[in-house]
């Protein structure tokens, strides 16, 4: 009996419904300390590949061969699509043959040049003859350059027609088969290095300047933690290594990049998920959230001030908690006293009894002990 008055007295002694009429407006003050306080900050995240690239063609033309599947494990330089060739090579063919054409040209005018320093050094010939043997000669080594280089290039326009992959990692979606007519805009998949993944969240700018002003910028922050989409964590820590310089001037943000290991393959490019990072504070202002009154999304509590009166005092919160206390970031000072309980029946300037929290759960046992049944009920009602 006892122990249900005082339960019943004890839940109406709370933040949110007065408390016990003990008829010297006793109300328990508890001054403000600072205890240890473990939070965490989530931000929604992208992941992707530390390496995502886009492959398309250089060359236009038919798809005549794919030879890898979606999902499949690449290395660098290992050719994904053919292009039908059969144009390229017989460029390739046409621009052999021209070769072969300047070479014999350049053989000839080089044993004319030849015979015609002869002839000149015999002074047989003169200076123009020399100078019209010799010109020709450069001329036909200049026509010979020229059609190596378009050889090479002819050449180069075929290895085009075997697209590779420019690194190591995994096929995404194959959205063009064999057959499809593809130009240099077609992007024909998307090639992701996934051994370590990259995860881009958004940091509050206030977020960030407090990161910044701790002087270690990047290195003072700890591991983090990455929420799948599933809702459960997953298994390695990231660590965060970049930071934007720059503030979206739209959202107020600014962009951060965590790198995580990803040895089972278990994150994919393009997923989604949460960045957790978790902050501890060792010299935090707590209270409980029983003592807060919510005005229009503002909060306030009782302060005790000059001669015993109470002043309703706003402050400000951190938007983490744990359903039970919240962090006070502004509003309270150390030393400061706010009233506990029964703040619902309090106004601002109203004069009060202070007494402390242990004072004032002995008075609920001690009414308690002398109620009746009746009195009982009738506090039910209230």
């Amino acid at each position: 009996m006892i122990a249900a008055s005082a339960l019943l007295l004890a839940s109406c002694g709370g933040g949110g419904g007065g408390r016990p009429e003990f008829g010297d407006n006793e109300y328990p003050v508890l001054e403000v300390g600072t205890s240890s306080a473990s939070s965490q900050a989530t931000y929604p995240a992208s992941i992707k590949g530390v390496q995502d690239v886009q492959i398309s063609p250089k060359v236009s033309g038919f798809i005549t061969r794919i030879n890898v599947k979606e999902g499949q494990n690449v290395g660098a330089g290992q050719v994904l699509f053919v292009i039908d060739n059969a144009t390229y090579q017989a460029q390739v063919r046409q621009m052999q043959a021209a070769v072969n054409t300047a070479q014999a040209a350049c053989n000839t005018s080089k044993l004319s040049y030849e015979n015609s320093q002869k002839l000149y050094e015999n002074k047989v010939i003169g200076d123009f003859e020399l100078q019209s043997a010799t010109n020709a000669y450069e001329s036909a080594k200049a026509q010979l350059a020229q059609a190596q280089a378009g050889l090479a290039s002819a050449k180069e326009t075929l290895s085009f027609c075997y697209v590779k992959s420019p690194a190591a990692g995994v096929v995404g979606t194959l959205p063009l088969k064999v057959g499809a007519l593809v130009s240099a805009a077609s992007v024909l998949t998307t090639v992701s290095n996934i051994s370590s993944m990259e995860v881009y969240f958004s940091m509050t700018e206030k977020d960030a300047l407090d990161m910044s002003k701790s002087g270690d910028g990047l290195s003072a922050l700890p591991s983090v933690q990455l929420q799948l989409a599933d809702g459960t964590m997953y298994g390695h820590e990231g660590k965060v290594t970049k930071m934007s310089g720059v503030i979206d001037a739209a959202t107020g943000t600014v962009q951060m990049i965590a790198v995580f290991p990803n040895p089972e393959r278990l994150l994919k490019s393009g997923g989604s998920g949460s960045i957790v990072i978790p902050h501890h504070n060792s010299s935090a202002i707590v209270i409980p959230q029983a003592c807060v009154m919510e005005v229009q999304n503002k909060k306030f509590v009782y302060t005790l001030g000059k001669d015993n009166k109470v002043v309703y005092t706003e402050i400000k919160v951190a938007p983490q908690n744990d359903g039970k206390n919240y962090v006070v970031t502004d509003g309270l000072k150390v030393g400061d006293k706010y009233v506990t309980n029964g703040i619902t029946k309090l106004s601002d300037q109203m004069e009060i009894v202070p007494i402390t929290p242990e004072r004032y759960q002995q008075k609920i046992q001690e009414q308690a002990k002398s109620m009746t049944a009746g009195d009982i009920v009738n506090a039910m009602k209230k």
